[in-house]
């Protein structure tokens, strides 16, 4: 009898989880190369988050899984991915992705077909001000960074002189571009503003000018995979002016490419330090227990992100009158939803889809330790 009993209750179970319905979000993020390990953080932190709503899912008789795509950090093989994404029907919102360059078109490419997609951490102005309703995100914008950066490099660095760096791709660019505006408005003056590659690891003829023009700040905007080896080499020929950029730098990777030149190294990012977020202590036990590596500020952020797919998808669900929402359905929904569970705390898109509170924090890197300079409170009008 017990057996028959055990035997039924295993059938039951299998059962239940057989008439589960499944649904799958993707995130596009680069999983290879240079920026990998802000890539890894996004796809595992959407991963921590489909974790921990599951059963909240398999309660509404769903099963929802991650389809984690490699965008290399390049818009057409971005793309290629979101393309692929729109031909898989069971797709039904994506988390991505970390470089602006790559979300634009990626974007693009899914609006027709009405796939919602949630930036962690995509600060170009372009990626929400083209109007689609397909694309949200939950950190400040370039035109709240940017300025930050160049007002702390004049007010707070008292930088009179500074020599500006872009890595010619729409993030850092645009990044730079604000945050040289910033300075101008500040009274500095620009001694040099240009651009270099994304691929570029050879700085030789940059520092030589930067020899030649003593500026009294250095800002690049870029990311780490570049920053560590100008850091590296513009140390290394004596020059320790202050290097700023903004959230490009925030990985751990940078002091490791740096070495002993991660010092006089400031940032802003939209990405918080973790342990400036108390309810994050258990994301990164959690973390650290799954992938065996730190949770970052990145991590943080997708976790939020998805969060965000997931619980409008919920809501899609019991609009639908407890059925499987269309992609439309999903986009609405998540634009006008209101989310407060969240580790960065209640978001809320505008009309845009950007979120409309938001922090900014500054961090400091001074003998190859990070710690926080700064928070700043951004808001949309």
């Amino acid at each position: 009898m017990k057996k028959t009993a055990v035997m039924l209750s295993l059938a039951l179970t299998f059962s239940t989880a057989s008439a589960l319905t499944n649904i799958k979000i993707a995130s596009i993020s680069p999983l290879s190369g240079p920026s990998s390990n802000q890539g890894l953080q996004l796809k595992n932190g959407t991963q921590l988050a489909i974790n921990d709503l599951k059963a909240e899912f398999a309660k509404a008789g769903l099963s929802v899984s991650l389809v984690a795509y490699d965008d290399q950090a390049d818009p057409a093989t971005g793309t290629a991915a979101a393309r692929r994404v729109v031909a898989d029907k069971s797709i039904l919102a994506v988390v991505g992705t970390l470089n602006s360059g790559v979300a634009i078109p990626a974007s693009a490419a899914m609006a027709p077909s009405h796939v919602a997609m949630v930036s962690p951490v995509n600060t170009n102005e372009k990626v929400t001000d083209r109007g689609l309703k397909n694309m949200n995100r939950v950190c400040a914008r370039d035109d709240a960074q940017g300025p930050a950066g160049g007002e702390f490099v004049v007010n707070n660095l008292k930088a009179k002189k500074v020599y500006v760096l872009n890595d010619k791709t729409p993030y850092g660019q645009g990044l730079a571009e604000q945050a040289e505006k910033a300075m101008k408005a500040a009274g500095a003056t620009i001694v040099q503003s240009e651009g270099v590659t994304a691929e570029e690891r050879d700085f030789t003829a940059v520092i030589t000018k930067i020899q030649a023009l003593k500026p009294d700040a250095i800002y690049f905007g870029g990311l780490y995979g570049q920053v560590g080896p100008f850091l590296k080499q513009v140390r290394d020929k004596g020059i320790n002016t202050p290097v700023v950029g903004g959230d490009g730098f925030d990985s751990e990777d940078l002091i490791k490419l740096a070495g002993s030149g991660a010092s006089n190294v400031y940032f802003t990012t939209v990405a918080p330090p973790v342990e400036s977020v108390p309810a994050a202590k258990a994301l990164a036990a959690n973390y650290q227990k799954t992938f065996g590596a730190p949770l970052q500020g990145y991590g943080v952020m997708s976790y939020d992100a998805a969060k965000v797919v997931l619980r409008g998808i919920l809501n899609a669900y019991k609009l639908n009158k407890n059925k499987v929402p269309t992609r439309p359905q999903v986009e609405t929904s998540i634009r006008s939803g209101t989310y407060k569970d969240l580790m960065t705390g209640e978001v809320k898109f505008d009309k845009n889809g950007d979120r409309m509170t938001a922090k900014m924090y500054v961090i400091a890197v001074q003998g190859g330790k990070r710690s926080t300079a700064g928070t700043l409170n951004v808001l949309r009008k």
